[in-house]
């Protein structure tokens, strides 16, 4: 869509040296879903918050099938900088598609479990994966609309997890 590459080309105009560098570093965080499978380890080795744990890492799973093995393969959109020929990229090109952005799915689906177990976390948690979806956008290889459905189908699989899953561990793994 002709706006998208407009909004990219526009966040190109407010890129300086400081920025460039922590969105580089911010997306690197949200890079591989590094930053949410490390909370996911540490809730599952907590025995307090061993069933967060478990409904954070079945939410990273579905991210991963549903969004990198199933919808990036079926919608194949190429990346911005394919459709443009920018070439002035922070970070080395991509080899998948662009079609959701699985940096914001993790993201916001790991968000969305920390909300419904603690709004503190949580809230932090929506920050770190606003700041990782934008970052998408400003270093040029997400669409807005891949960012957005990232945003939609990770808050659904998160949503589904705490409501079909977590009241389905067995009581020994709650340690609540």
């Amino acid at each position: 869509m002709p706006w998208e590459i407009e909004f990219l080309n526009w966040l190109q105009t407010i890129h300086n040296p400081i920025l460039d560098r922590f969105m580089v570093g911010i997306t690197y965080l949200g890079s591989g879903g590094i930053l949410w499978i490390v909370i996911a380890l540490a809730l599952l080795f907590s025995k307090r918050y061993r069933s967060w744990g478990i409904v954070l890492a079945a939410s990273l799973i579905g991210c991963l099938v549903i969004g990198n093995l199933m919808l990036k393969p079926l919608v194949a959109r190429v990346r911005p900088y394919d459709v443009t020929g920018f070439e002035q990229l922070l970070i080395g090109k991509l080899s998948d598609y662009s079609f959701p952005s699985g940096h914001t799915l993790a993201s916001f689906a790991s968000a969305t479990v920390l909300v419904a177990m603690n709004r503190k976390w949580g809230i932090a948690a929506l920050i770190m994966a606003t700041l990782i979806s934008f970052s998408r956008m400003y270093l040029y290889v997400h669409f807005p609309t891949d960012v957005l459905a990232g945003f939609v189908i990770g808050v659904m699989i998160a949503l589904l997890c705490v409501k079909f899953i977590k009241p389905r561990i067995p009581e020994k793994w709650r340690g609540e």
